[in-house]
């Protein structure tokens, strides 16, 4: 009994407290071990990607400058590969922990809702990636403006723990906020947020974004700014479109619904209710009156 119990709650999407952290627990490994065989693989490609971190230092060596990258302890190569390993790793397992946060947020959707999971994957994963690469693209000029602050004849010598850092938390940071929008959508699609609700914030949300890209490029370099904070808004209003639409298909849906089962959504007339206070308080104030005359 306490099986069918279970199964039956199962099916209606309902889950208790420990049943959730269960989940959780759940969805934290797997995402774990992606990232763990994502490491592995990562750790094979790290030459072919640091040579690529690296060009932006090189293109100031061509320009004849002493820019040279550094390290300072005897374990820092060591400690830099598996840094630059990992930061691969989250990139090529995107598609396993994405779906896990997907997994888990939406346990109790219906068949047809379960396959949102399939267009959230199919849209977060290539946005993502286009964040990375969008903030690959603007990394050389960020480089080269923050160069142009020291002396010419002075010797560029940069950290290479320090300019990894940099470069991998600029690419990871612009590839979340390229997610943001997806996010958006998906939380509409469950039904926990409205796409007017979403529209009324547009101010807050173009602030936060040009803020977010301020952050995330240097404060003299207006054109990495605005590379980043353009897709960022465009996506933003397209996030609000898909949101608006499916709320119209929603609504309709549920009308329809409603009108099968006799059920009036209009708003009430009130019209016939306007005179009745009036009425009963001068009724009230009436009754004194005539008490007074009676007396």
């Amino acid at each position: 009994m306490a099986k069918e119990g279970r199964e039956k709650r199962n099916r209606q999407g309902r889950m208790s407290l420990g049943e959730h952290l269960v989940e959780l627990r759940k969805r934290l490994i797997i995402a774990a071990l992606g990232l763990v065989a994502g490491l592995v693989g990562g750790w094979f490609l790290v030459k072919p990607v640091w040579n690529l971190l690296r060009d932006p230092i090189n293109e100031l060596k061509l320009q004849g400058r002493d820019a040279v990258l550094t390290y300072s302890s005897i374990t820092e190569g060591f400690d830099l590969q598996i840094q630059i390993a990992l930061f691969i790793a989250v990139i090529i397992t995107a598609p396993i922990w994405l779906y896990q946060i997907w997994a888990f947020l939406a346990p109790g959707l219906t068949r047809k809702e379960k396959l949102y999971g399939v267009g959230f994957l199919g849209a977060a994963v290539p946005l993502f990636l286009a964040g990375i690469f969008a903030a690959w693209y603007v990394l050389p000029n960020i480089v080269r403006l923050l160069s142009t602050f020291q002396p010419a004849e002075d010797a560029f010598y940069l950290s290479a723990r320090t300019y990894v850092d940099f470069a991998v938390k600029l690419m990871l940071a612009v590839g979340v906020g390229f997610v943001m929008p997806v996010v958006l959508v998906m939380l509409n699609f469950v039904g926990i947020i409205r796409g007017k609700t979403i529209l009324k914030s547009w101010r807050v949300a173009i602030l936060v974004i040009v803020l977010f890209a301020a952050l995330t490029t240097p404060a003299a370099d207006l054109w990495s700014m605005f590379l980043l904070a353009v897709p960022m808004i465009v996506l933003y209003f397209i996030a609000v479109g898909i949101s608006l639409l499916h709320d119209r298909r929603v609504d309709k849906r549920r009308a329809k619904e409603f009108e099968e089962y006799g059920i009036d959504l209009s708003e009430p007339d009130l019209s016939d209710y306007e005179d009745e206070p009036a009425t009963s308080k001068s009724d009230a104030s009436a009754k004194p009156r005539k008490a007074s005359t009676d007396s």
